[in-house]
């Protein structure tokens, strides 16, 4: 085949043919994310609850209790946001129901970027609504309720399975009875701070599975939320409602660092998404992702030095 041919040919399938994205991961040993969702946990309930299973990822991890989900605070729109690293205002998800399956969402997911990177995907979810994620062909398990019971200890039980017998790349799972209790009883009363401690006992059995697959020198676990709540509901770009837990634990990540270290560093929900692409050398680009990795969350040898004068003054925002 004469040269000019050969190199028009290279370039039609270059232009037809997509690419595999082969970022360098920063961690070379993570091969796994797994996201946790507690619908409704705010920040300064969970503090105020017992929950050895979170504060054990503080321990082990990066965390801040002043991550910001959207404007909107509500579980649809705000989870979209979270596994598309898109704001509402893009996704267009501003309804907070079941009214429309995944054809209703028309950006790329954190499962459909995993998937094209060639990773296996899981979702496991306690609201009917989050069948809009389970679009054909990116999640190869997904197990969504039928109705709004909210049986997080069955969610619980399930990704566990999923992750002692298939071990997916990207596995998120929901757990909704914290926010059935805020509707329910009212946000920080003894009522949600009861169903709050039993959360923190589904997120132990999803620790346990990760530990028990031999994933956690693999694992990055990242636990968040899609909103708080005051009285007994939550919206309006509300601060109670907008504040939420963020924590990443996981090999190379630092362990022990409140975030807010970094002073001028926000996170937002739309963050999770990034991060979640950037430690698996996930290519997260796409239309209106304003999402950014939270780097920070890396091992720093400057965390450890003590500044050698105190300021009050901040600097300029990221």
């Amino acid at each position: 085949m004469p040269t000019n041919l050969l190199a028009l040919l290279l370039l039609t399938i270059a232009l037809f043919v997509p690419t595999v994205y082969a970022a360098e991961k920063p961690v070379p040993a993570v091969e796994h994310v797994v996201i946790v969702s507690i619908d409704g946990l705010r920040p300064d309930v969970a503090l105020r609850a017992n929950m050895p299973a979170l504060r054990s990822l503080l321990a082990r991890g990066s965390y801040s209790f002043w991550a910001r989900t959207t404007e909107m605070s509500n579980t649809l729109p705000s989870h979209v946001s979270m596994l598309t690293g898109v704001t509402p205002d893009h996704h267009g998800v501003k309804w907070n129901d079941a009214r429309s399956g995944p054809e209703g969402l028309t950006v790329p997911t954190l499962f459909e970027k995993a998937k094209e990177a060639g990773y296996s995907t899981a979702l496991v979810a306690s609201k009917v609504k989050f069948g809009l994620l389970a679009k054909a062909g990116a999640v190869d398990s997904a197990l969504i309720p039928t109705d709004d019971k909210n049986n997080d200890q069955e969610s619980a039980e399930a990704a566990a399975e999923l992750i002692r017998t298939k071990q997916p790349g990207v596995l998120f799972v929901h757990f909704g009875e914290v926010d059935g209790a805020g509707h329910g009883n009212g946000w920080g009363t003894p009522k949600q701070v009861e169903v709050i401690e039993r959360a923190d006992t589904r997120l132990a059995l999803v620790i346990k599975a990760i530990e028990d697959a031999g994933l956690t020198d693999s694992t990055v676990l990242i636990l968040s939320a899609d909103h708080g709540g005051a009285g007994r509901s939550h919206g309006a770009n509300d601060a109670r409602s907008r504040h939420i837990p963020w924590i990443a634990v996981g090999p190379g990540i630092a362990k022990n660092i409140d975030l807010t270290h970094f002073r001028d560093r926000k996170i937002d929900t739309e963050d999770t998404f990034a991060t979640a692409c950037w430690l698996l050398g996930i290519d997260p680009s796409g239309a209106n992702v304003s999402g950014k990795p939270v780097t920070e969350i890396l091992e720093i040898d400057e965390l450890l030095t003590p500044a050698t004068a105190p300021t009050t003054a901040p600097s300029a925002a990221k």
